[in-house]
């Protein structure tokens, strides 16, 4: 089955592509290739975002975010506006978004008067604010999840969500009937060939990315390894540690799945685009102190290539290939290696300890192997 695809909606393809040009340190000729747009249309987009913003960006007429004549009651209506796309956002996520689009808010208190006076309703108060840790750069670690099941038209909606760690990022929101490893590396493969390679890819442990057993190789983690990216796992019954996945999961449920039902893929993917949008481009964000994702996240300059590159191991690391049965030979001994490795070659490393050595796939350290617990054949 055919599975709709992300990033099809245009003008916001555009904003997207000229949000990511304008990032410090892009690099434009890259994203024209990722976007499959040629650098004379990208500069003429640039040209129109930075004068008119996004509404340059449409293939209709268009005008200016402000207006010297705007009155109290626009004001006002500009505040019910984002309210009404955004109906769990108070005053200091609304007051931010106004900003970003060129218009001076009133104060946030003001905002929550207004919502009261227009009978809309505020989110629970008292929020405990944590302090999480966050990798320094984007694209140094990704999260991924499916968030729960859904009920839809079509029976079950797994939404397969992907969230870059250090700028709250949302790479993936993809609509998906099952939870396969082919669903997921389609979409995976198509983030990676927009914005480059992550370093890692954080998942708990389980179906299709970990064995909740002996948290073994999957076909899904040697690919990504092939392809330079590290499958990393949360450790069991800790979820803390996949907290920044889980709390975009909480966002798009609250601000979303709750208040809309979708009658199949196609249309929920529509949904899931025009949220994720929102959510990377307009949506202040708490732990970015009311920053959107996008003023933080930049593309990867590691681009996705399809073929595998070929791969020398180390000086020193005895090279083995593994058969049928995920097991290969080595001083003596058949050892398990894992069925995802079939036909692969692995090295040994040898480690500071006697007897005991890293198994290593490209340039992941898989697990150690210690001889001296492993029996010799007979």
């Amino acid at each position: 089955m055919r599975f709709p695809m992300p990033f099809q909606d245009r003008e916001k393809s555009r904003e997207e592509l000229c949000r990511l040009a304008l990032a410090e340190g892009s690099n434009r000729r890259e994203l024209c290739r990722r976007f499959n747009v040629q650098p004379r249309i990208l500069y003429k987009w640039l040209e129109r975002y930075r004068t008119l913003g996004a509404e340059g960006l449409a293939d209709r007429s268009r005008r200016p975010h402000r207006s010297p004549a705007r009155t109290d009651g626009v004001l006002e209506a500009a505040v019910l506006a984002v309210r009404r796309d955004n109906p769990v956002w108070g005053g200091r996520k609304i007051a931010a978004s106004l900003r970003r689009q060129g218009v001076v808010p009133p104060a946030p208190s003001t905002i929550t008067e207004i919502l009261h006076r227009h009978g809309e309703p505020m989110v629970a108060a008292g929020r405990k604010v944590w302090k999480r840790f966050e990798y320094a750069e984007p694209n140094a670690m990704w999260q991924m999840d499916f968030k729960g099941d859904v009920p839809f038209g079509g029976g079950q909606l797994h939404p397969l969500t992907v969230v870059d760690d250090h700028s709250r990022y949302a790479v993936i929101v993809q609509a998906a009937d099952n939870q396969r490893r082919a669903t997921v590396q389609s979409a995976v493969q198509a983030a990676f060939e927009r914005y480059g390679l992550p370093e890692v890819i954080l998942t708990d442990n389980g179906p299709p990315w970990g064995d909740t057993g002996e948290r073994q190789l999957t076909r899904f983690g040697v690919w990504l390894i092939e392809h330079g990216v590290a499958p990393w796992h949360s450790p069991p019954r800790h979820p803390q540690s996949h907290g920044k996945n889980e709390r975009f999961n909480r966002t798009l449920d609250l601000e979303l799945l709750q208040r809309t039902s979708f009658e199949g893929l196609l249309e929920a993917q529509q949904a899931f685009d025009a949220w994720r949008h929102r959510y990377n481009y307009h949506r202040p964000h708490d732990a970015l102190d009311l920053a959107v994702p996008a003023e933080r996240y930049r593309p990867s300059p590691r681009a996705f290539r399809q073929e595998v590159e070929p791969f020398d191991y180390a000086t020193g690391d005895i090279v083995r290939s593994v058969d049928v049965n995920g097991r290969f030979s080595f001083a003596d001994r058949r050892i398990k290696a894992s069925k995802a490795l079939i036909g692969k070659r692995i090295a040994l490393r040898p480690t500071d300890r006697d007897g005991v050595y890293d198994l290593v796939f490209h340039n992941v350290v898989l697990k150690p192997i210690d001889l001296n617990r492993q029996t010799k054949l007979i």
